[in-house]
């Protein structure tokens, strides 16, 4: 059986990868190749630069500069590109003998850019003010059952009531809008399984199952997401429901953004003024002793040079990363077998949490201390306002046939982009390009305009 499962693994490692895009194109030979080429296609797409006005955790702008969704995928980006390396570097060597050259040549100078690429993209299908957002989108259609259930299927309905970010990613990525080319951003499928953390659609979401806590695709791009699980390999748990295991690079970009969002918001919160300096340096000093003791006298001649408080969490902040991309990988490595062939049940940064009190620490004093925070409550509370409001502008009147619509309804459809109106479309295809127009949008556009419809500025 073993000697079954070491040629098996090895031929799995040469097919999970593959430059195919969506839409029609045709191969070029430039100087880049294609995994670098997604990174720079996101880079200078419309949906990766609304990031930089899309809330992370607290609100914006202020007089302090704190992470949004941009600048947060440029920091999971950088540390999944060493994840991947450092991966790459890992089955490039104990499977020397095994892999194609061309294998060979992806893992030791090609993974790191696709597990950048799909860092930088990861959060594209997030909509404004953060998970406020997902849950005003998802709740419009269940405070609303009663009128509109009926006009979908319970799979087109199960897309609408559990709306999910990581879901709308693929379809902004591959979705091909009025007027514009096939195939969305056109990125190969690899980067595209890479943030699949749900390989499933909604009516298969189930707690307890790590590929199911929520789903990666909507009704609208499943064929598209089928596409993508043949051309890498995925591992098929159910056809109906259609139910796959994650693809084996999904655990790094996971775990980049875990690493990052863990650590960052910490830092944010010490700039605000929100958790003291001590507080700060103890939680990190001692998460890096959980990883490596032997860090911990470096680390304090260091800071004995430092005396800007600031400059002392960056520090550490730079230190507790490192840390953790040195254990993420340790932990990849360890459960690499599982992580092939779908067993795996739990992320990596949860396997170092069961093991790591001060992990455990670090994301309870997060929950208590910054996520519940005021200020971070109060644009929780306003954004789900907005955006409900938004929905509840441009839903009822897109569900209707043209000849139904009174002229208020035809005014409010004047606001949508044509892009977004697929007027000769279903009733599920109508709703979601609304979807499309509101769930793009950043804080500051969501905000003018529901004061604007709401006739709180007007001129």
């Amino acid at each position: 059986f073993l000697s079954k499962m070491y040629i098996f693994v090895p031929m799995i490692l040469n097919q999970i990868f593959t430059n195919q895009r969506t839409g029609n194109h045709t191969p070029t030979v430039v100087s880049r190749t294609d995994f670098q080429r997604d990174f720079d296609r996101i880079i200078f797409s419309s949906a990766f630069r609304r990031l930089q006005n899309k809330t992370q955790v607290f609100p914006l702008p202020g007089s302090v500069f704190v992470h949004n969704r941009l600048t947060h995928s440029l920091e999971v980006s950088s540390v999944g590109r060493s994840l991947g390396s450092l991966a790459g570097e890992f089955i490039s060597k104990k499977f020397e003998n095994e892999l194609s050259e061309e294998s060979k040549n992806f893992y030791l100078y090609n993974l790191n850019n696709v597990i950048a690429a799909a860092c930088l993209c990861h959060d594209v299908g997030n909509p404004a003010f953060g998970h406020s957002g997902e849950d005003a989108i998802a709740s419009y259609f269940e405070k609303n059952e009663k009128d509109l259930k009926s006009k979908f299927s319970e799979k087109e309905w199960a897309d609408l009531v559990n709306f999910e970010g990581n879901a709308n990613a693929i379809r902004v990525l591959t979705h091909q809008q009025n007027g514009k080319d096939e195939g969305g951003t056109q990125l190969t499928f690899t980067t595209l399984a890479s943030i699949a953390k749900y390989p499933c659609e909604a009516i298969a979401k189930k707690k307890g199952h790590i590929n199911r806590k929520k789903f990666g695709f909507f009704q609208s791009e499943k064929e598209t997401f089928l596409d993508i699980a043949k051309s890498t390999k995925m591992v098929e748990e159910s056809g109906e429901p259609t139910i796959f295991k994650r693809h084996p690079f999904v655990w790094l970009v996971e775990a980049a953004d875990d690493i990052c969002y863990n650590i960052i918001d910490m830092e944010d919160a010490h700039r605000l003024g929100i958790i003291a300096t001590n507080d700060c340096e103890n939680l990190f000093i001692d998460l890096i002793k959980s990883v490596n003791k032997t860090e911990e006298r470096k680390v304090n001649e260091k800071l004995s040079f430092i005396s800007n408080k600031n400059e002392r969490i960056s520090y550490l902040r730079a230190k507790v990363i490192n840390a953790l991309i040195t254990k993420s990988n340790s932990l990849y490595q360890e459960n690499f077998d599982n992580i092939l062939n779908g067993s795996q049940d739990k992320a990596l940064l949860d396997i170092f949490r069961t093991e790591s009190s001060s992990f455990q620490e670090v994301e309870r004093f997060s929950i208590e201390r910054i996520y519940g925070h005021r200020s971070v409550v109060e644009i929780e509370n306003a954004g789900y306002n907005v955006m409900y409001e938004l929905l509840n502008h441009f839903i009822p009147p897109i569900i209707l046939e043209k000849e139904q619509r009174k002229s208020y309804d035809k005014k409010a459809l004047q606001l949508l982009p044509a892009q977004f109106i697929y007027e000769n479309a279903s009733i599920y295809e109508r709703v979601l390009g609304v979807l499309d127009f509101v769930s793009g949008m950043t804080d500051n556009f969501a905000t003018d305009l529901y004061r604007k419809i709401k006739g709180i500025d007007i001129g």
